[in-house]
């Protein structure tokens, strides 16, 4: 006997009448109190900065989860604000919602924009931020307990050395929910934690200028401060020999930080169910399918570079870095902006056969399962590329750190052409067999070469000569597939008469043909 349809799926009653669980992201969405909506975000901080800095025209940037309390916001903020101060609220963001979406507020030409909800604190290149993240409580005295109780950090346990490996001096990091009492956590800690160990924190700037002089309220140069401040945070050369206490939930910026700082024991404390937990094990997972996915990318011949931001400073001296060593690298690349990532607009382009994605650290590392072809960071681009890849499991993430890196290894990189001109066959790691790759460019790395493959495209002059031929990946299977699109039929099929066609909506059009065909109905 067969199942009924409902064994399988749930039944329309019970989706209908089923709770909805709201994502603790989205608690500061359900507050509808202005005066709790000013403490929640800070507004009559945030007016103190917009008119301190003389910002005429502002844009409010909300991620989708707070776009319910968006207007309420509006009208508070305005009643802070001088009446010719013009505000405008940014209610679908071009790429990711933690990022300061720059174009959009250059569509309106604001001046200032105010960044709400969580943010990834990248530094911008044009416009000046001012952050308002959502104040969620903590209760401070139940986090210091439970990470010093955790990690063996506490004054209590003098008979348990700080760290097993000798580790002694810890780093906190925290989701910017809970930068209002950053201070206090660090006075906290440093305080439970006995005397040669040190407690570092990095404080967060709520008014941020851009990294680039290009703004008329904002004259910066590129020794501008970023987001996080350096008093406190040691250099990254130096997190290997710390102990990293994160306070947060589950989120992008915990993988990254396990993914980033293998090296260092990271302890973690939620406050919304006040536990804390070692987080082992997945650094160590995430960093396998990591170096799967760059051997993945050491097979691709054709490189898609897709931008994933228009806002981040140094984005496109980073572009312009990858097309260098592709090109160096005999590869062909195509710049390609598609917003919001998903696995329908990457499949669209099957000719290419591997992606690399710039865009800030939280959204840089895509999980590869649902897509057709593996995406890369920037600094696994560079891994994949070398001759000699030999990766100790460290990950960069930062643009101006990776930018500084390649700089100091230019020297080294300039006679490494002749190894990738060579016609050796190299081994596969994922296929398990020797492979010839494609040489694309002429030995400096231009696109442009005369070639007699197949797979180039014909420039012809106004003479109808042949001039230079193009090299083309993507003609090249144009002409391996079966199917190539319509079919042209160039001066065989005359044009038809234009008509006019009908009006109105589906259920009732207002043309005649549509009326008498209804009445002989």
């Amino acid at each position: 006997m067969l199942a009924g349809p409902t064994a399988f799926s749930s039944s329309a009653q019970e989706v209908i009448s089923r709770p909805v669980a709201i994502a603790p992201a989205s608690l500061g969405a359900q507050c509808d109190d202005p005066a709790q909506l000013e403490h929640l975000y800070g507004l009559p901080q945030a007016a103190q900065e917009i008119q301190a800095g003389d910002y005429k025209r502002v844009a409010l940037q909300f991620p989708d989860e707070l776009l319910p309390v968006s207007v309420p916001i509006f009208r508070i903020l305005k009643t802070h604000l001088e009446p010719d101060r013009q505000v405008f609220i940014l209610a679908d963001t071009s790429y990711g919602s933690c990022c300061v979406d720059e174009v959009a507020a250059q569509h309106v030409n604001a001046d200032v924009v105010v960044h709400f909800g969580h943010a990834c604190l990248t530094p911008t290149s044009r416009l000046p931020v001012i952050y308002a993240f959502s104040k969620q409580p903590i209760d401070i005295l139940h986090c210091v307990h439970s990470l010093t109780e955790l990690s063996g950090t506490g004054g209590n346990n003098s008979s348990t050395p700080p760290h097993p490996e000798g580790k002694a001096n810890v780093l906190v990091k925290y989701d910017v929910m809970y930068a209002h009492q950053s201070e206090q956590i660090r006075a906290a800690l440093q305080e439970a934690i006995p005397a040669p160990i040190s407690v570092s924190i990095a404080h967060i700037n709520l008014h941020v200028q851009p990294i680039h002089a290009e703004h008329k309220q904002a004259p910066a140069s590129e020794d501008s401060a970023p987001p996080l401040t350096k008093e406190d945070q040691p250099a990254p050369a130096e997190v290997d020999n710390f102990i990293i206490f994160y306070i947060g939930g589950e989120s992008l910026g915990l993988s990254n930080l396990l993914i980033t700082h293998p090296a260092c024991s990271v302890y973690s404390y939620n406050p919304l169910d006040r536990s804390a937990r070692t987080e082992t094990g997945r650094s160590n997972k995430a960093l396998m399918r990591r170096y799967a996915t760059v051997q993945k990318a050491r097979d691709a011949d054709v490189f898609g570079i897709l931008v994933g931001t228009l806002g981040i400073a140094s984005y496109l001296p980073l572009i312009s870095r990858l097309r260098e060593i592709l090109a160096r690298g005999r590869k062909k690349s195509y710049t390609i902006s598609v917003g919001k990532l998903n696995p329908a607009k990457l499949a669209n382009f099957v000719e290419i056969e591997c992606f690399v994605l710039v865009a800030c650290p939280e959204n840089s590392l895509i999980d590869n399962k649902e897509f057709m072809q593996p995406i890369v960071t920037p600094y696994e681009l560079e891994l994949a590329l070398s001759p000699e890849p030999r990766w100790t499991g460290r990950l960069v993430l930062d643009f101006k750190q990776i930018l500084s890196e390649a700089a100091e290894a230019e020297p080294r990189e300039n006679g490494s052409e002749e190894e990738f001109d060579n016609d050796q066959p190299a081994f596969s790691l994922m296929t398990g067999k020797y492979r010839h790759a494609k040489k694309y460019g002429g030995p400096q790395g231009t696109s442009l070469s005369p070639t007699s493959g197949d797979g180039a495209l014909t420039l012809r002059n106004q003479g109808g000569q042949l001039g230079l031929r193009l090299e083309s990946p993507a003609a090249e299977f144009l002409q391996g597939r079966t199917f190539q699109g319509l079919e042209r039929r160039l001066d065989e099929d005359t044009p038809s008469i234009l008509e006019q066609g009908r009006s109105g909506i589906a259920r009732g059009y207002s043309d005649d043909r549509h009326l008498s065909t209804a009445a002989e109905e």
